[in-house]
């Protein structure tokens, strides 16, 4: 090590110290170092431990926050300065927070009256009751070397047997005395023994009042032990919300907090301030309604800043459709981070009352760090929006649109109980293909003894890689070496409306989730529903298939509801987690995938085995309403759709005739007369025809076909990326017009329903600059589903760089076909949304004969 501490000792003669401490010394110093230096020493690092740079504008902010609470809620006068207000930040860094406090110390001190002991006050406060902790040594040295530049600024500089309460520790253990010696790892170093004794000292004597920060967000949480291994214990369980689901609980900024709530609510003095700024996600997650449901049990004030900037929500963009960054963003980090964040208060007062409404508001775009800078000034001031948060969506702390006795109704999954998660490849560009013939030439080489790994590799390298639990070297070999096996060519529901051809083999370790039971119960009158439990962003409607069904079929985890099932004897052959399996009924006509309650329902208004298809048709139906989606938006965003139940078997055949013509439309593998097959409806029959440009005939053979306008490309490991296109918006022609207004009074609408129904403006959408598809609707151009725009999705994949060939002419009438498809279920949504209404009015209810809530 000489050598190299020789070199570290010439760089370092060579700074300008005094230059270099006058910049430490500017506000913003820390930006400038630390978050550079670690992003160059060690960026994954980083990236792990979720080690961010916090902006001053939301340390301001959250400090001013305190400070006002302090005085308004726990009658405090002096707030932050009072002598009995212990602060900590459990996770302090370079020390931003702390030295935040102490400025507002001292301000607060000079507006009571300016003295020459105003520096001595703060600098007793930075000693004896404004802690700060931190587990990595950089930040920690950096925390030091700050709070003793701002002491020095105050000409009150630590003395040399002084120090500033900022101790090298894990925040998360030490709180509870340990029952033996032997219970703590030995310190070899007797510096590092007396600094956890002071820090455990602080964590176990200390009657903290206020604990604030940026705690570390990343799913990556380390080897926890002991103490912090049960942190999240707590919430875990609920009382009256849904049971937690997924992995959330294992995110590290939760052990952060459950060790704030533990400290304020559960330790002396049993009353005071959290404020952290965290990943949001658990404001409304599926895996935090125990974490919700405590914090409203046990604090009296939740104040919700939500700071957004979410790539997977929004998009990291505004309502209005302008950019909305990280509010993380920086000089040297412009991307920020990819969640969105948010700034929660809780407060707990001496004489507790258990909230029932949360104080929230949305900051949104490139403004945000400007209004909370501004906000800071006059805290007490921000507005704030009242919300109830509902224990049957899981409290979710952020606004949920829900309509009245949504929660009575039961869930999907309550309903329809076997929901198979769709097939994943996790190689696609190998086990699926549009063309049949390329995907059976590809296996077929693959199976070819003949063939070496290397021959292989070379054209299909993802068949063989090496990654996590896929060997591809050792699958072949044991594929090659089997003497018989469950594989075949099937159509595969890939994306919404895009129906491909898929290789699948029973033997998972070629397929990453080959979903075996599910495949078996796969057929062409066999019925589908295609939903979620939880959407990434706006819930999308389901979708309706006979095929099997892609994992990607929704933008996360799709599950497929099928109308028929036939299940194992043993529950543990299709389920990882335990279902109630009663709806089984060996010796029925049919196995129809229904509870025991929605089998007793459908006796009561009629039979299982005539209604159970009007059941599911029904479902259909309802959940493509308009108003339905609109009126329940929020709640849709937490967990499965729930669904009204007809109070009469005539409502619902009703309402089930509507659902079965809505799965013809939304099943690309039944024609529809009408629609895409026989006389084509005259307000259908302008919608989406190929056109040439230049108004003569398109020559399939000489290219004409080739989709080249830039809607898709090939990004980083072979993910195909959307791009911009060609499509051009316009008014409707007078013929299109009258087309559309001439088809509106045969289904019942006016002529202005008709075209709101489909929208305003048109589009023609092109292939290539010599052809097109005329006249696209807006809004069925714009149609979503699974948070896919389903045409422009379907284009991307089709890029002639991407395809390899140009579109054959049954594949360009197949966009036709797409689209008149969307546009016959667009037009049905005044319709649909009477039927909502009609049956949600007569929903059954818990007090009418047990048939509402299963």
């Amino acid at each position: 090590l000489v050598e190299v501490l020789d070199w570290a000792a010439e760089a370092l003669n060579r700074v300008d110290r005094a230059a270099f401490f006058t910049r430490f010394s500017e506000e913003h110093a820390v930006q400038y170092f630390y978050e550079p230096f670690l992003e160059a020493f060690d960026p994954q690092l980083r990236r792990q431990l979720g080690v961010w740079y916090t902006p001053p504008e939301v340390v301001q902010y959250m400090v001013a926050k305190v400070d006002h609470v302090l005085r308004t809620e726990l009658e405090i006068p002096d707030g932050l300065a009072d002598e009995r207000v212990v602060v900590l930040d459990p996770c302090c860094g370079t020390g931003a927070y702390l030295v935040e406090v102490l400025n507002r110390i001292g301000r607060t001190l000079r507006e009571r009256g300016d003295d020459a002991l105003v520096a001595s006050d703060v600098k007793r406060a930075a000693r004896k009751r404004v802690f700060g902790f931190e587990i990595m040594p950089a930040p920690f040295v950096v925390a030091h070397l700050q709070l003793g530049l701002v002491m020095q600024q105050m000409d009150a500089p630590f003395g040399d047997e002084e120090r500033a309460g900022v101790y090298l520790t894990n925040a998360l253990t030490g709180w509870v005395p340990a029952e033996e010696p032997k219970d703590q790892i030995p310190i070899a170093l007797p510096e590092l023994a007396t600094e956890r004794e002071q820090a455990e000292h602080v964590k176990q004597d200390a009657p903290i009042l206020v604990i604030l920060g940026n705690p570390p967000y990343s799913g990556y949480a380390g080897m926890a032990i002991g103490e912090e291994r049960d942190l999240s214990d707590a919430y875990r369980t609920t009382k009256k919300a849904p049971k937690p689901q997924g992995q959330g609980l294992n995110d590290l900024y939760v052990r952060f907090f459950r060790m704030a709530e533990r400290k304020i609510v559960e330790m002396k003095p049993h009353k005071g301030v959290i404020c952290f700024i965290s990943n949001y996600s658990w404001l409304d997650g599926l895996s935090f309604t125990g974490m919700r449901e405590r914090y409203i049990e046990k604090f009296d004030r939740i104040d919700v800043d939500s700071l957004n900037g979410d790539k997977y929500r929004t998009g990291k963009v505004t309502p209005e459709g302008e950019p909305d960054p990280s509010i993380f963003s920086t000089e040297y980090n412009r991307e920020g981070i990819q969640v969105g964040t948010a700034i929660v208060t809780l407060v707990r007062k001496e004489e507790h009352e258990e909230t029932d409404t949360v104080r929230y508001r949305d900051l949104w775009g490139k403004g945000k760090l400007a209004e909370l800078e501004r906000d800071a000034e006059g805290v007490g001031a921000v507005g704030y929006a009242k919300i109830t948060p509902a224990a049957g969506i899981g409290y979710p702390l952020m606004p949920r649109a829900t309509a009245e006795g949504y929660l009575e109704w039961p869930k999907l999954t309550d309903l329809f109980p076997v929901a198979f998660p769709g097939v994943k490849t996790s190689r696609d560009e190998f086990l699926v293909d549009i063309d049949r013939e390329q995907l059976e030439h590809r296996i077929s080489s693959y199976l070819d003894p003949e063939l070496t790994n290397d021959e292989i590799a070379r054209d299909y390298p993802s068949a063989l890689v090496i990654s996590g639990p896929f060997h591809g070297p050792r699958i072949r070999r044991r594929l090659l070496a089997r003497t018989e096996s469950e594989s075949k060519f099937i159509r595969f529901s890939y994306r919404p409306f895009d129906v491909r051809w898929l290789y699948w083999d029973a033997d998972s370790r070629l397929l990453d989730r080959p979903r075996i039971e599910y495949v078996r119960n796969v057929n062409q009158t066999n019925l589908q529903i295609i939903s979620q439990q939880r959407p990434r962003r706006e819930w999308s409607t389901a979708q309706v298939i006979s095929t099997v069904g892609c994992i990607d079929l929704m933008d996360r985890s799709a599950s497929c509801i099928p109308l028929v099932c036939q299940l194992p004897e043993k529950a543990g052959d299709l389920f990882s987690e335990p279902r109630h399996h009663d709806f089984v009924q060996r010796g029925e006509a049919r196995n129809y995938n229904l509870s025991a309650p929605a089998r007793v329902y459908l006796t009561k208004i009629g039979s299982v085995q005539a209604d159970a298809p009007h059941f599911f048709h029904d479902a259909i139906g309802i959940m493509h309403a308009p108003a339905y989606r609109e009126e329940n938006a929020g709640a849709l965003r937490q967990d499965w759709p729930r669904i009204p139940l007809p109070s009469t078997r005539e409502q619902l055949v009703r309402s089930a005739d509507l659902g079965r013509q809505l799965a013809a439309l939304l099943n690309p593998e039944t024609p529809v007369p009408g629609v895409t097959t026989g006389d084509i409806r005259p307000e259908l029959r302008v919608i989406g025809s190929i056109r040439k440009a230049d108004g003569g005939q398109l020559n399939p053979d000489a290219g004409d076909l080739a989709v080249t306008a830039g809607w898709g490309y090939a990004g980083a490991r072979g993910v195909t990326m959307p791009g911009r296109g060609k499509s051009k918006e316009r008014p409707y022609t007078d013929d299109e017009r009258a087309a559309i207004e001439s088809g509106a009074e045969r289904l019942g609408l006016s002529a202005d329903d008709s075209l709101a129904l489909l929208g305003d403006t048109t589009y023609d959408i092109y292939l290539n600059e010599g052809a097109y598809w005329s006249c696209v609707p807006s809004r069925v151009w714009e149609y979503t589903l699974g948070g896919y725009q389903v045409i422009k999705k379907w284009l991307s994949y089709r890029e002639q760089p991407l395809l390899g060939r140009a579109l054959k002419p049954d594949e360009v009438r197949e966009v036709t076909n797409i689209a008149r498809r969307i546009a016959a279920t667009l037009l049905m949504e005044k319709e649909l949304d009477g039927n909502y209404k009609s049956v949600k009015a007569e929903a059954c209810g818990r007090d009418r004969e047990g048939l509402g809530r299963l």
